[in-house]
């Protein structure tokens, strides 16, 4: 099966990113990937603390993810596969479509405005070449009704 990767986080971009993989999927008879990617934390000396912190971090990623979880359920009616992991984001993004033969792309949401994000960024330029799989850049700019007519 054709499974669409999409990384989000609370931007409005991740939205219209989601939006785009939900459509591609059901178009194609694939399925999508939610990764939510929790940014390293700084070491504190008190470990009470520190794991305090990253049990924050932990639970506000999982809720990011199950909203948009819910939102590609009740508007595409795909089941997800969820993923939240810790670390450096491209790191984790290249072991997971190192480990699923069945990812068919990346699909990243760039801002409307600005500069790109880290992750359009990383994989637009420095791994463009070599990550085995196509990224999808999804303008920020785009309407629902415009990711539906190019989806």
């Amino acid at each position: 099966m054709r499974i669409y990767l999409v990384v989000v986080d609370e931007t409005p971009e991740a939205e219209i990113a989601l939006r785009f993989a939900a459509r591609r999927a059901v178009k194609t008879g694939g399925g999508v990937e939610i990764l939510t990617v929790i940014p390293p934390q700084e070491f504190i000396a008190f470990g009470g603390v520190q794991a305090t912190i990253e049990e924050e971090a932990r639970l506000h990623a999982e809720g990011i993810v199950s909203a948009a979880a819910g939102t590609l359920i009740e508007e595409s009616g795909l089941r997800p596969a969820i993923t939240v992991r810790q670390g450096d984001a491209p790191k984790i993004i290249r072991e997971i479509i190192a480990g699923n033969r069945d990812i068919a792309a990346l699909v990243l949401g760039a801002a409307a405005t600005g500069a790109p994000g880290d992750l359009v960024s990383h994989f637009a330029g420095t791994d463009a070449g070599v990550l085995g799989v196509p990224v999808m850049i999804i303008p920020g700019s785009l309407d629902r009704e415009a990711i539906d007519r190019l989806s």
